[in-house]
């Protein structure tokens, strides 16, 4: 990993930030994806934009993954890829919420080498490098050793509880909670905030690539639900689902059905 990745991600996430708001605050014309898979606003394709053509840039050589970005074979040729997601949590952009970012990571092998994700109308900036550790605003972040799932705060949504999902026919007596952002999601178990996350649903890999890092980096877990790793840049961009936290990860892997 080229030792300045981390501080390309992190100064264009900012960068990114500074777009997006203009466009939070301002004019922003939305339209909806084919297929049912959502909206998608002229802020989603200008910060994309903005990103392929200043990483890319930088980075001539590395591929290019990113959600408002149509996809190809190429990407798998290269030994590094950009794993982008633009604006992660775009209904909650267009609501006038907090909890949207820019999720940017660094693919080499599978695995994610350098991550970076903003949360603009927050101020919020977390950062990884592989073996590096990671921070909040330049401030190092530790995940909860909560290991008591009686009373944990789990995020996830309503339907990831549902009995089914659980081995004892019933979910464990947690706290849940939610946030829009897949990826602010991931940072908030990084930073100690949060016990654990769990999604249940196939992940785009933009979702969760950058939060995947920073939560192993601050000394969590970051799995499929069946406790396997999580590998990025495959030809299909998807996993099966997340769950991610500190010491609360082992217990909840075995609650799962």
């Amino acid at each position: 990993m080229p030792a300045s990745d981390r501080a390309l991600l992190t100064q264009a996430a900012r960068e990114a930030g500074a777009l997006a708001l203009r466009y939070f605050e301002g004019e922003n014309r939305v339209w909806d994806k084919p297929d049912g898979a959502g909206p998608v606003s002229e802020a989603d394709i200008a910060v994309d934009t903005f990103l392929r053509e200043h990483l890319t840039g930088a980075r001539p050589d590395y591929g290019w993954l990113s959600e408002e970005t149509e996809d190809g074979p190429e990407r798998l040729s290269r030994s590094r890829c950009f794993i982008v997601d633009p604006i992660d949590g775009t209904r909650a952009f267009l609501d006038g919420a907090r909890d949207w970012s820019h999720s940017l990571a660094v693919v080499e092998g599978g695995t994610v080498t350098a991550a970076a994700v903003f949360v603009p109308r927050r101020a919020q900036l977390y950062t990884a490098a592989l073996g590096e550790g990671a921070t909040l605003n330049d401030a190092p972040i530790a995940v909860s050793d909560t290991a008591v799932l009686a009373g944990a705060t789990l995020l996830a949504t309503r339907p990831n509880m549902e009995p089914k999902r659980w081995k004892r026919g019933a979910p464990p007596p947690v706290e849940r909670h939610f946030r829009s952002s897949l990826a602010y999601r991931l940072c908030l178990v990084a930073e100690g905030r949060f016990d654990a996350m769990l999604t249940l649903r196939p992940t785009w890999e933009w979702d969760i690539a950058a939060g995947a890092l920073i939560v192993e980096e601050a000394g969590g877990r970051a799995t499929d639900p069946t406790g396997a790793a999580l590998t990025f840049n495959r030809p299909a961009p998807q996993a099966p689902g997340v769950l991610a936290g500190g010491a609360a990860h082992r217990r909840l892997l075995a609650e799962l059905a």
